[in-house]
């Protein structure tokens, strides 16, 4: 359950913190307070989508905090521990907008995703708008209140995926039926040019390989020519004093005499003597090197050859030559595809395979919409006598559709006749507005009571009704306050006074900014509250002697 709720400089709330309890409880006050700024920063923290129009006039950001209850045993403890959010107990979801529209979110301290936050709140609360009712109007709205209400909600995603893969099946046996020719040719076409790449054989380390040795082939006089000389200088040359390895030795046999004078010089005479050695080695190396060396001047064409192949094959693919195997394999692929497209006995058969995959899941989402439906009529009507529509009658129509669709077999639609002897007629085309505000109201409260969601906030979703109705409507709630922790923002007195406790929200002004703030009620300035409810400005004995009624005693 909720359990608090911080708020700041969001809207015309500078700072406020809330501590909720559990059972029934309303927010009232007057137009305008702010009553349902609280439930929109609620939202806010559940993951709705923020601009720079929630951050209070004047300030640099808004954020909104929202701490419930989270028994260990409970599956969204299980969430958090999968999605390696830690948990003791509680979880604390958080939301930060700034001036620029900015938005960061946090779970349990950890930064997370508007998704995760989403995903969170399906197990935390739900919200139902003062304008949810006219949702109800749609009949998209309808078939999905009626799935989830029948935990049909997983079943319809995988209906919709099968008729997809179906659909798509479908399409490509029909097209493949009309485009044969069109399909042989490219087979055709492909066939030839992966018979090409795979006689070409080419592997990217031999073409490496290749190019190496061709630079080297290539160049080969160049190579000889350098090493000659090179060798000229330090073998051929030993018996020349003007060569490098008689220089060196001149010079350390000087500085070899000297060091006796002077130790410092031992180190470059220990540098020079490394460097004859290393000399001596090059000697050895550059002479390996002439005498292994070959022109070949066939395996250098051989080379060329083979180098150009490659390049044509890649001009012609329009590739580098290193992605001609890639090249090869969406060849292969494309053909292995065609092969199957241009067997329209084998797509058929694919087909109809994904047409029964859709029809068994179909069915069973067919079976659970049927069980719920009548379910769900036969509550609804009976709830509808309460609520001051005596022979009226609600139903959940389920029509057969021929080939169904991705939302199933059949489509769903309210109807609902408000008063005795009238048709059933869609929902859409017959209720007035005090009439749709009521039928909304008992659909909202069923599939309430379905859910396993510990809180549930109606945020003026009794508007529209009043009297002897909306004391019914109180009592309802108030049973569903039983379960679970309900929030209602309410301006009916009737309903007020069945909460098990009671917040009012007042705005005040100072130095001409607005602000709201909330005020929890003792049982006294509930009689006030409620009898201000009743009566308006003015609040007489007689509206603060029916609150206490209203209260009971």
């Amino acid at each position: 359950m909720l359990r608090r709720l911080y708020i700041r400089d969001f809207v015309i709330v500078d700072q406020l913190e809330l501590d909720f309890e559990a059972g029934f409880g309303t927010l009232t006050g007057e137009t305008g307070a702010g009553k349902s700024i609280l439930i929109d920063a609620l939202s806010l923290a559940l993951g709705e989508r923020a601009d720079n129009g929630v951050v209070r006039n004047g300030c640099e950001r808004a954020e909104v905090s929202a701490e419930f209850d989270v028994p260990a045993a409970a599956p969204f403890a299980a969430w958090l521990r999968a999605n390696d959010f830690e948990t003791e107990g509680c979880c604390l979801l958080r939301r930060v907008v700034d001036r620029a529209g900015r938005s960061r979110a946090y779970l349990n301290g950890a930064p997370a995703t508007l998704g995760q936050l989403r995903e969170a709140a399906d197990f935390l609360a739900d919200i139902h708008g003062q304008h949810a009712h006219h949702s109800l109007l749609r009949t998209d709205s309808q078939r999905a209140l009626l799935d989830d209400h029948a935990g049909l909600t997983l079943l319809a995603r995988d209906v919709a995926e099968k008729f997809r893969v179906w659909q798509k099946l479908f399409q490509a046996r029909t097209q493949a039926a009309s485009n044969a020719e069109a399909t042989v040719r490219e087979r055709e076409m492909l066939e030839w040019q992966v018979k090409e790449l795979q006689a070409l054989a080419f592997d990217q380390v031999q073409w490496h390989e290749d190019n190496q040795e061709q630079r080297r082939l290539a160049h080969a006089a160049s190579l000889i020519e350098g090493v000659a000389a090179a060798l000229a200088l330090l073998d051929d040359g030993m018996n020349d004093s003007a060569s490098l390895p008689m220089q060196l030795e001149q010079i350390l046999s000087r500085l070899g005499k000297l060091a006796d004078y002077d130790a410092e010089l031992k180190v470059p005479l220990d540098l020079l003597a490394n460097a004859q050695i290393q000399l001596r080695e090059a000697d050895h190396a550059l002479r390996r090197y002439r005498d292994k060396f070959d022109l070949e001047p066939q395996r250098l064409a051989d080379l060329e050859q083979r180098l150009a192949e490659v390049m044509t094959m890649a001009r012609k693919y329009h590739v580098a030559p290193e992605a001609l195997p890639q090249q090869l394999a969406q060849q292969v692929a494309r053909l292995d595809e065609l092969c199957v497209l241009s067997d329209t006995s084998v797509l058929a058969e694919h087909e109809a395979k994904a047409r029964q995959d859709y029809a068994s899941v179909a069915a069973q989402m067919s079976h659970g919409r049927s069980k719920t439906a009548a379910e769900l009529s036969k509550t609804i009507s009976e709830l509808m006598q309460q609520l001051a529509m005596a022979g009226g009658h609600f139903a959940v129509a389920l029509e057969k559709l021929e080939e169904g669709d991705a939302h199933g077999l059949e489509s769903v639609e309210f109807l609902v006749s408000a008063n005795p002897g009238q048709p059933l007629r869609p929902l859409a085309k017959v209720a007035s507005g005090g009439e749709l505000s009521r039928i909304g109201l008992a659909i909202q409260v069923i599939a309430s009571q379905a859910t396993q969601v510990p809180t549930l906030i109606f945020d003026e979703v009794d508007a529209g009704i009043g009297g002897r109705v909306a004391e019914i409507v109180g009592r309802m709630l108030h049973r569903l306050g039983q379960s679970r922790q309900v929030l209602c923002v309410t301006h009916l007195p009737q309903v007020a006074a069945c909460a098990d406790w009671q917040w009012t929200v007042t705005k005040e002004e100072h130095a001409g900014a607005a602000f709201s703030r909330v005020t929890p009620l003792s049982r006294a300035a509930r009689i006030d509250e409620i009898a201000r409810m009743l009566g308006g400005v003015k609040i007489t004995d007689t509206t603060r002697k029916h609150a206490a009624e209203l209260l009971g005693g």
